[in-house]
């Protein structure tokens, strides 16, 4: 039975990066399918097309930076034998839904730049509101670990 969880360590360390990073993959390619698609309709039109979109783009993928850092703090607690699947699994989740629902908020800002060109600011404070929650969670999470 030992030798099965010791396969199984690293489940946690995983999981949390790979989560946050799904999210972050997920998030970006909905932005970046909405500028793309923003960007074709003002070459259409011969308006100018919004380069800022590429910060919507990339918004979403600061959480894998996120699960990263959680993961590099687990894996001092795993090197003592100190197995975290649950907080991996779950912390992951959290960052990489965050991450997701980012990039489609993000697709949404595309739209309405590339119809109106305004608001830019607008739509990175909303984009903002939603990464701190991944924020919260590693923070939190960082938190917990500490106390383990």
């Amino acid at each position: 039975m030992e030798g099965i969880i010791l396969q199984f360590k690293d489940f946690g360390l995983g999981a949390v990066l790979s989560l946050s990073a799904i999210g972050s993959g997920l998030g970006a390619g909905i932005a970046a399918m909405a500028a793309v698609g923003s960007w074709k309709k003002a070459f259409s039109q011969n308006k100018v097309a919004p380069f800022l979109m590429v910060a919507f783009v990339g918004a979403p993928l600061t959480q894998t930076v996120y699960g990263m850092i959680i993961m590099n703090r687990m894996a001092e607690l795993v090197n003592k034998g100190i197995h975290l699947w649950g907080i991996g699994i779950f912390s992951g989740l959290a960052m990489g839904l965050s991450a997701l629902m980012q990039g489609k908020a993000a697709a949404v800002a595309c739209d309405a730049l590339g119809e109106t060109g305004k608001g830019f600011a607008n739509y990175i404070v909303v984009l903002g509101i939603i990464e701190t929650v991944a924020l919260f969670v590693m923070v939190f999470t960082l938190g917990v670990l500490g106390k383990i």
